[in-house]
């Protein structure tokens, strides 16, 4: 059982909008509502996989009815903290022709320590026994910035591997609370390592920098692909994985889909290298159609074959 944990969950609109072009008039061609938030996309992902998954977080007003409605429609199972402001809603506007897509979020609802403390009960008991909790995305306001890393401390001494992938100051003290695993993806990673990454030397020593920090071990999502620093063992390992090319129609929730491959890979006992191809190969399936956490199983199993996965070599810093 992996457990998901999306504070900011949302209703996802996405347009599906041919030759977008700010400042006009167009109409849609398509559209989609779903469930979303990044934990949320990751459930969804982990459904698709066949691994068990709860899905839990906090939902306010009728936003937060839908959310659930939504969840429980696609057979996703979750158990939320009701809250009193209203949860938000997402719009992202996908352009075909283009291959581009813009996004718009709202901040989301104020969140009260006592409804956190509700949260923090209920991911206590969901928790037992889990394989794997995963925290992801953006705080609501209120929240503090060292959430992430107080739930985490709580994980660590129950003896139960924790997943971070956020931003900004809750993603460095969630790091610094030593989680299993920490899965920024590159603009993330860079901030949290304080460069810029313009080549594989760059990725591999961030990798470290990260772990330094903290995390025990790292995996970073780029467009094309991902780098990885894994402990087995007493032994470090690196790899980069990269899919094939493809057309995508949408990005959206990409990383959140190959975080979910990958620990769906680990929790049915394939090797790091399985893994790693088949997150790469599965995120790269999600951006052919439109919706975050959504993909064609035969879609990603075609790309599995044609995805690279390399060990690489360590490197050290100089700095």
């Amino acid at each position: 059982m992996i457990i998901t944990v999306t504070l900011n969950a949302a209703i996802d609109r996405t347009l599906t909008v041919p030759n977008f072009q700010r400042g006009q008039r167009h109409r849609a061609s398509e559209g989609l509502m779903l469930a979303g938030g990044k934990g949320i996309n990751v459930a969804r992902a982990l459904k698709r996989l066949d691994v068990p998954v709860v899905a839990t977080g906090l939902a306010g007003g009728g936003t937060g009815t839908q959310i659930v409605e939504a969840l429980t429609a696609e057979a996703i199972l979750n158990d939320f903290v009701r809250i009193q402001d209203e949860s938000r809603t997402s719009t992202v506007v996908a352009d075909p022709a283009g291959g581009a897509f813009t996004e718009i979020y709202e901040w989301g609802p104020h969140v009260d320590e006592e409804e956190l403390a509700i949260l923090l009960d209920k991911l206590r008991y969901l928790s037992r026994g889990a394989d794997f909790v995963v925290f992801s995305g953006s705080l609501p306001r209120g929240v503090d910035d060292g959430f992430y890393a107080e739930a985490i401390r709580d994980l660590n001494r129950r003896g139960v591997p924790s997943v971070l992938d956020a931003e900004g100051p809750p993603l460095r003290h969630g790091t610094e609370a030593e989680p299993f695993l920490v899965s920024p993806n590159q603009r993330e990673a860079e901030s949290l390592a304080g460069q810029e990454f313009r080549d594989d030397e760059d990725f591999r020593m961030a990798l470290d920098t990260i772990a330094e920090i903290g995390a025990r071990n790292v995996l970073i999502s780029q467009e094309s692909g991902c780098f990885c620093r894994f402990r087995e063992e007493r032994n470090v390992r690196y790899f980069g994985a990269e899919p094939p090319r493809v057309e995508p129609v949408s990005s959206v929730g990409a990383g959140d889909v190959l975080l979910a491959a990958f620990l769906a890979g680990r929790v049915n006992g394939k090797t790091l290298e399985e893994s790693l191809r088949s997150a790469v190969a599965t995120a790269a399936a999600s951006t052919l159609e439109v919706g975050a956490g959504r993909f064609d199983p035969a879609a990603a199993g075609r790309l599995h074959a044609a995805s690279t996965v390399t060990e690489l070599e360590s490197v050290v810093s100089t700095r």
